[in-house]
């Protein structure tokens, strides 16, 4: 480990095609939100907005296609519709 004004600096080494490479990792890349397993059944906008409209009831059962919500983002609204058959 270095010292880089006064503090500790952990160097990270990285493998690329059998060649081990030692680096310092950003601030960015160690904040970053850590990956997540798809998860099917959860819906996910593309893009943050306001719900508008729900267009469902709990409990009720949709099938796929069906309109779920009205998301408003950028002075657009989005239909966003279920992409598998279910139960919300």
């Amino acid at each position: 480990m270095a010292k880089k004004d006064d503090k500790k600096v952990r160097y990270a080494t990285l493998t690329i095609d059998g060649g081990k490479y030692k680096t310092l990792l950003t601030n960015k890349y160690n904040n970053r939100k850590k990956y997540e397993e798809h998860n099917p059944k959860l819906v996910r906008a593309f893009l943050p907005g306001t719900i508008v409209d729900v267009m469902v009831k709990p409990k009720k059962k949709i099938s796929s296609g069906e309109p779920l919500l009205i998301l408003e983002a950028m002075k657009m609204k989005n239909s966003i519709v279920a992409h598998i058959d279910g139960k919300v």
